[in-house]
């Protein structure tokens, strides 16, 4: 059994520990998290080890990033990137009732907990999270750090950019795009495409906060 090293020593860091020992997935060795306030005390059993660049301390261990925000985990692989540390390096934690047909992918350094579905033809990123009961029908398409919260529902050929947060019990029409690092709120019923950088909420989506990209190009015209 592989040993693991969790990054960070959150909520999203609990739910993983939860399932890894469920199911026997791997052999937690510690937590590392920036906090120094958290250095020594113990998570659910998980002993927090030391700061995150400690990673380079335990060469044999793999790595998984269990911060909720998606822009923070790349934060964090970029950092141990710098310490030479690649995506060999890191662990993908999948729960047992995770329906993954022949012909879906799913990128390193990802967590799919409970009840996730994934029907056909489906492309998940690197370090992509996707929170319990989260459906992805087919042939969509997430981009690296996107982040899926309980109960998130994609309709066929739908696209997801880097970065972006879908909020509890959100749904996305099919055939849409919703760009990098653009938020969606909770109960959201996408039909239209979101820009990059973007905040939409409500029923039908509307746009709540322009990316500043968008409003300088504006400004422009």
């Amino acid at each position: 059994m592989s040993e693991l090293l969790v990054i960070a020593a959150g909520g999203l860091a609990r739910e993983v520990l939860a399932m890894v020992r469920s199911f026997g997935l791997y052999d937690v060795i510690g937590i590392l998290d920036d906090d120094e306030d958290r250095n020594g005390r113990v998570v659910d059993g998980a002993h927090v080890l030391g700061p995150i660049r400690d990673a380079l301390e335990f060469p044999h261990a793999k790595l998984l990033v269990c911060i909720s925000s998606g822009r923070a985990r790349e934060n964090v692989v970029m950092r141990l990137r710098n310490l030479g540390l690649d995506e060999d390096r890191y662990a993908t934690a999948i729960d047992p009732s995770v329906h993954r047909p022949d012909g879906c992918h799913i990128g390193v350094g990802s967590v799919l907990l409970a009840n996730v579905t994934m029907t056909a033809s489906v492309s998940l990123g690197q370090h992509v999270v996707a929170m319990p009961g989260v459906t992805f029908t087919h042939d969509d398409v997430v981009a690296d750090f996107a982040t899926f919260s309980a109960g998130v529902s994609l309709g066929g050929n739908v696209s997801i950019g880097r970065g972006a947060h879908l909020g509890m019990n959100a749904s996305i029409r099919e055939h849409r795009t919703v760009g990098a690092g653009a938020t969606i709120g909770m109960g959201a019923a996408v039909l239209n495409d979101v820009p990059a950088g973007e905040s939409w909420a409500g029923v039908p989506a509307r746009v709540i906060q322009r990316s500043s990209t968008n409003l300088e190009l504006e400004d422009m015209q």
